[in-house]
């Protein structure tokens, strides 16, 4: 998208008719300069490699929100954000979190890490053979780095973790994937590393630990993460957090350190509220693989007194995101990266996880502050039904 909205309308239009959904698409195009068109299809023959035994397609409807504004390292300016999903109200509480970031100075996002990591098991008969096999290891490390990266004219190792259990070695190889999300680049860099190392040692393995904790929530996740690691703040002033978001700021303040305490009580990773909503939505949206919601929905939210406002903060440790390969090559898919501006560049998918980070820090206040205000069923009751 656009930096600028070159002095457009950023008002949305609403409403439920057809004519209002024209409306809509119009404001996109005049807002955005990209023209949304959901009956482009992609051919059968494109399909390989994204989906087997393929029958057809299911729509799924699409909203956008927005106007969303960022100061980030890769993400600037002003975006209008595709998203999918099923659930009424989550469009219009997304927005509602973007509108009262909007009036005061927007959302500062930081991209902070990006590593994707595959970790194999070698197994073996005693001690002594696991003392052999990790000085081999540190004495042909570059070696076994080199091997993986044969594998990808684009990743590149940043490390390999060593975790030793009893008569077990894992090897957490840990990527660089550059645009793409890299459930495919690691695994193949981690065969081919592994390949090696057996030939080279006689040791054997399995490929997949669950170290990583692929598609799973974990404490390796929260600290380390699994993909891109972004950061997102804003904060909204008592005024606005009255009129917009229907709350009293002091209250919702004073209040707030029983979610956290909850959260610990039942074993959360993190504090999170509802990340798997946005996250689903936009994955959906772009062609993300959804199933790393599992993983990616840990996250840190809290909020601060600042003054007369209040400061949102929230830490995504684990976006598993990519703007080339997968469902990102569908057409629809494509135009929606294409809107949010993330469809090429050197920097596309860190400029994505920057994206996503605000807009689910938007979502969350939204909720928080519907919590606070007991509209939340309200809401629900009034826009979640038909």
């Amino acid at each position: 998208m656009a930096e600028e909205n070159n002095g457009k309308n950023s008002s949305i239009p609403r409403g439920y008719l057809t004519e209002d959904t024209k409306a809509r698409l119009e404001w996109v195009k005049k807002y955005s300069g990209i023209e949304l068109d959901d009956s482009i299809s992609d051919k059968a023959e494109d399909l390989q490699g994204i989906i087997e035994n393929h029958v057809g397609f299911m729509k799924v409807p699409m909203a956008v929100v927005g106007p969303m504004s960022l100061q980030g390292n890769y993400a600037k300016g002003d975006f209008c954000v595709p998203i999918c999903t099923l659930e009424g109200t989550l469009a219009m509480s997304m927005n509602r979190g973007m509108y009262a970031s909007s009036l005061c100075g927007g959302t500062q996002v930081k991209h902070f890490r990006q590593e994707l990591s595959r970790a194999p098991v070698f197994i073996f008969n005693n001690l002594e053979e696991s003392a052999q096999f990790q000085t081999w290891l540190k004495q042909n490390k570059e070696k076994v780095s080199a091997a993986a990266e044969s594998t990808t004219n684009h990743g590149k190792v940043l490390r390999i973790d060593q975790y030793t259990v009893q008569n077990y070695i894992v090897l957490d190889i840990v990527m660089d994937t550059k645009n793409a999300a890299g459930q495919n680049m690691v695994t193949l860099a981690a065969k081919v590393a592994c390949e090696l190392i057996r030939k080279e040692t006689g040791y054997n393995y399995f490929l997949e630990s669950n170290i990583n904790s692929d598609k799973k929530a974990s404490v390796r996740n929260m600290l380390l993460g699994r993909g891109h690691g972004v950061t997102a703040e804003t904060t909204i002033k008592n005024n606005v957090m009255k009129k917009v978001l229907k709350v009293d700021p002091d209250v919702l303040y004073e209040n707030w350190a029983y979610y956290p305490v909850f959260s610990s009580m039942v074993g959360t990773h993190g504090v999170a509220i509802h990340e798997s909503n946005a996250l689903t939505a936009i994955y959906l949206a772009t062609g993300q693989d959804t199933a790393c919601v599992a993983e990616n929905s840990i996250a840190h939210f809290d909020l601060e007194k600042r003054g007369d406002a209040l400061k949102f903060k929230l830490t995504l440790p684990s976006l598993t995101v990519g703007t080339v390969g997968g469902g990102t090559r569908l057409k629809m898919q494509r135009n929606n990266l294409e809107l949010l501006g993330c469809a090429d560049g050197e920097n596309s998918s860190k400029k994505l996880a920057e994206i996503i980070a605000g807009a689910t820090l938007a979502l969350d206040i939204s909720l928080v502050c519907a919590i606070g205000s007991h509209t939340f069923t309200d809401a629900h009751m009034k826009y979640g039904r038909k």
